[in-house]
């Protein structure tokens, strides 16, 4: 009591002193000592022992969490929007105004990313590191220029520029909406599930096929906008390199929301720097005597088209993320304390 008194002061129930326990190592094991068959079952007689000292504070009114909402619903449209734009002003320039809109359409879409980032259920109070957030740059820009190149290196170029895949890049964008409403989603049940759970394991079962609803969920509103992208822009929609790449960053997201930034740094990392290796690697072939180092990625690219080599990296990638989240998103600890989302 002494230990965790302020945990117990500002607790509301005894399920928050249990995720609070939990998320300082406590285990069933530990409780034993105590004399308590389990963590929630020390948690009760904590929290009936405790001596309130902190009123609850009181809730925002409905009016205030609904003009939030809409505050961050519209934050999240704004980067699909900025970069539909974008590639709309390209499609009718040349020259040298299409350079200039161009470079203020990535701007302004590195802008919104950015406004939707800090406002909403993808915000977080964790900063992301500046590896971090290259490596992030670099997977988005491989999203659009890596195929092509990669082609090109392949047919022994790249001779003449290369194109962009602006579908899938428009998708992910648009994404960043249903990426919000699904993290608000998750988010919002967990909560609820927390509040009416009688225990960490009862917490943790309920909260698992949510976080798989969700992740399933943003994945079928994704896939739905390559397709529509891909017959707006007459593109390829390249489902496999977008989708793993959108699995990456969403649970990268989730994950950092909630303060577990190690896991998808290094995870984007290590994503990063293998399609750069990739890549890297074709050129080194040519070499003489080296041409050895280049073949796992043309038997990969002859096989199944460029666009495996970042499907199979992302996708990697992706599934790692969603074990480690269905290890950390389902504890008590990750939702007891409120972060300030709407």
């Amino acid at each position: 009591m002494h230990r965790h008194r302020e945990l117990c002061e500002r607790a509301v129930d005894p399920l928050e002193i249990a995720a609070g326990l939990e998320a300082h190592g406590l285990t069933d094991r530990t409780a034993t000592r105590f004399r308590h068959r389990d963590v929630f079952s020390l948690a009760e007689e904590m929290y009936a022992r405790r001596a309130r000292e902190v009123e609850p504070a009181p809730q925002a009114a409905p009016a205030e969490r609904s003009g939030a909402r809409a505050g961050w619903a519209v934050l999240a449209v704004l980067p699909g929007v900025l970069c539909a734009a974008t590639l709309t002003g390209l499609r009718f320039t040349e020259g040298q105004a299409h350079l200039a809109v161009a470079a203020a359409g990535i701007l302004a879409v590195a802008l919104g990313l950015r406004a939707a980032l800090r406002h909403g259920p993808l915000s977080t109070a964790h900063r992301s590191t500046n590896g971090t957030r290259a490596w992030t740059c670099w997977l988005i820009a491989y999203a659009l220029f890596g195929d092509g190149l990669l082609s090109g290196a392949l047919a022994g170029g790249p001779d003449d520029p290369w194109p962009a895949a602006t579908a899938p890049v428009l998708a992910l964008t648009l994404s960043c909406a249903p990426a919000a409403w699904c993290a608000h989603l998750f988010m919002a049940r967990a909560r609820r599930g927390l509040a009416a759970s009688r225990g960490l394991e009862e917490f943790a079962v309920s909260v698992r096929p949510l976080l798989l609803g969700v992740f399933a969920l943003f994945l079928c509103a994704l896939g739905t906008l390559l397709a529509l992208c891909g017959a707006a822009l007459d593109e390829p929609p390249a489902y496999a390199g977008a989708i793993a790449l959108g699995a990456l960053l969403l649970l990268a997201r989730l994950l950092a929301t909630r303060g577990f930034t190690h896991a998808p740094a290094v995870v984007l990392g290590t994503a990063g720097a293998a399609e750069a290796t990739a890549t890297a690697t074709v050129f080194a072939g040519r070499l003489p005597g080296c041409s050895f180092l280049g073949t796992p990625v043309e038997t990969v690219a002859y096989a199944w088209g460029p666009g495996a080599v970042p499907a199979l990296v992302c996708g990697a990638g992706a599934l790692v993320l969603l074990i480690h989240a269905t290890r950390t998103l389902t504890r008590a600890s990750a939702h007891a304390a409120p972060d300030g989302t709407p």
